[in-house]
């Protein structure tokens, strides 16, 4: 196969010349300028007013991290609330985070329909789904505090993930149960690449449903629950676990 063949396949950048024992002039122009838009992206804000007019009775929430140069620099603040949030408990409620995470064009665009795919889908399972949380300079683990305070059972939280040189616009999903804060990582449940160009809000929702339903009926998220949903069919509803 041609290298330009494998082009048409592929937005990696593979195939692209070279001139003596460097990269071709346009090619290496294209690098500097993703690079630069990704380096960018990481600076970007939630327009929050947005995001509230399509999730009506969100409530708005701000990590520890005071600007945007220290949730950089002190990941840590990221993942706690602000001190004195109060949030009004839930108990035993599905809890739903939109977070601005280290690319926030991604939630902004992909968050409500996801959402809206979501919901009724949590509902007819039989989840008290409480009103969407906004978080902002936020990082994965604020979930477990937001969850914590609501005294969810379950935590997602919908973050914008760190850009890449070809994707400014990716969305991941982490799936917690019974959050608190001291959670780690490998307690969680992860659908990455939520994009125009990888996976649709559409299957997401579909995914983050049975995972739901498998944490569930196992009573845990991370490293011992296992994603084996069955491969669905164009058009095919999932079936969920009880």
């Amino acid at each position: 196969m041609l290298w330009r063949d494998l082009r048409r396949f592929t937005s990696a950048r593979v195939g692209l010349g070279r001139v003596g024992h460097a990269l071709p002039t346009a090619a290496h122009l294209d690098f500097q300028e993703a690079h630069a838009q990704a380096r960018d992206a990481v600076w970007s804000a939630l327009d929050v007013p947005a995001l509230q007019a399509v999730l009506p009775g969100a409530r708005v929430v701000a990590s520890a991290a005071p600007d945007r140069r220290s949730y950089l620099l002190r990941p840590d603040l990221g993942r706690r609330l602000a001190e004195g949030t109060v949030l009004e408990a839930q108990p035993g409620c599905f809890a739903i985070v939109v977070a601005d995470g280290l690319c926030a064009s991604g939630v902004q665009a992909q968050a409500a329909p996801l959402l809206a795919a979501l919901i009724p889908g949590l509902e007819r399972a039989g989840w008290a789904v409480a009103p969407p949380v906004i978080a902002t300079q936020a990082r994965v683990a604020i979930g477990d505090d937001i969850g914590q305070a609501l005294g969810a059972a379950m935590v997602a939280v919908l973050i914008g993930e760190r850009p890449g040189l070809s994707s400014l616009d990716s969305m991941g999903i982490y799936l917690t149960h019974a959050p608190r804060r001291g959670r780690n990582d490998a307690e969680r449940n992860c659908i990455s690449n939520i994009r125009p160009g990888g996976i649709s809000v559409t299957d997401a929702a579909a995914k983050l449903l049975w995972l739901v339903a498998a944490a569930r009926r196992l009573g845990l998220t991370g490293v011992g629950l296992k994603d084996e949903q069955p491969a669905l069919l164009e058009g095919e509803a999932p079936t969920l676990l009880t």
